[in-house]
C-alpha cells in the first residue's frame, strides 16, 4: 500500500492537490471560538482509519496539548452532527470525536508520516493560511467601510443641519394667509 502513495505523490503535479481546497474548507468548523477539523475527516483525507489516527495521537499524547486537540462534549458533538449530518446509528461513532486546531493538524504531520499524510497536511496548512488572509482582508474592508460611513455621516449631518435651519426659519417667518371673521 505504501508504494501506491509514493507513486501517487510522485506523479502528481506540484500545483495539483490531493484534496481540493474547497473540500478542506468545507471540513473546517468553528468550535469554542476556534477553527477545528474533526478526527474522522482528517483520517479520511490522510487515507487512514479514524482509529489509526487516534492511536497515533494517543501514543504521542505529549505532543497534543488542549490548544492543539480536544474532545467534544456530548452537546458539541450533537450540534456538529446536526450541522454536518453525521450518522450516529449503525457504524457511526459511539463516542465524542476529537477535533484538531491548526496547531494540532501541523503536529499530526510528525506522527503520521505517510507521503499522502504529508502532502494533505501541507494542503491543509495552506488552506488555513488562505482563510486567515481572507479574514484579514475582510477586516480591512470593514474598517474602510466604517471610515466612509463616518465621513459621509459627517457630510450628511451638515446637510441635515442646513435643512433643519431652513425649516426653523420658515416656521418663524410664516404669516397667516386668509381673512378673519370677527
Amino acid at each position: 500500500m505504501r508504494g501506491f502513495y509514493l507513486c501517487h505523490v510522485a506523479y502528481m503535479r506540484k500545483d495539483e492537490a490531493i484534496v481540493p481546497v474547497t473540500v478542506i474548507e468545507g471540513k473546517i468548523y468553528l468550535v469554542r471560538g476556534q477553527k477545528v477539523m474533526v478526527d474522522r475527516d482528517l483520517a479520511k483525507m490522510y487515507g487512514v482509519s479514524t482509529m489509526v489516527l487516534n492511536q497515533a495521537v494517543k501514543r504521542n499524547a505529549e505532543r497534543f496539548p488542549r490548544d492543539f486537540m480536544f474532545k467534544l462534549s456530548l452537546g458539541e458533538a450533537q450540534n456538529l452532527i446536526s450541522q454536518i449530518v453525521i450518522s450516529n446509528a449503525h457504524g457511526g461513532s459511539r463516542k465524542c470525536p476529537s477535533v484538531f486546531t491548526e496547531l494540532g493538524i501541523a503536529m499530526l504531520s510528525s506522527v503520521l508520516r505517510s507521503p499522502r499524510a504529508i502532502a494533505v497536511n501541507i494542503q491543509i496548512m495552506r488552506t488555513f493560511s488562505r482563510i486567515r488572509e481572507m479574514v484579514a482582508e475582510n477586516a480591512d474592508l470593514r474598517l474602510k467601510i466604517e471610515a466612509l460611513e463616518k465621513q459621509y455621516d459627517e457630510q450628511f449631518k451638515i446637510v441635515f443641519d442646513a435643512i433643519r435651519r431652513m425649516v426653523e426659519e420658515n416656521d418663524k417667518e410664516r404669516t397667516e394667509i386668509g381673512f378673519r371673521a370677527n
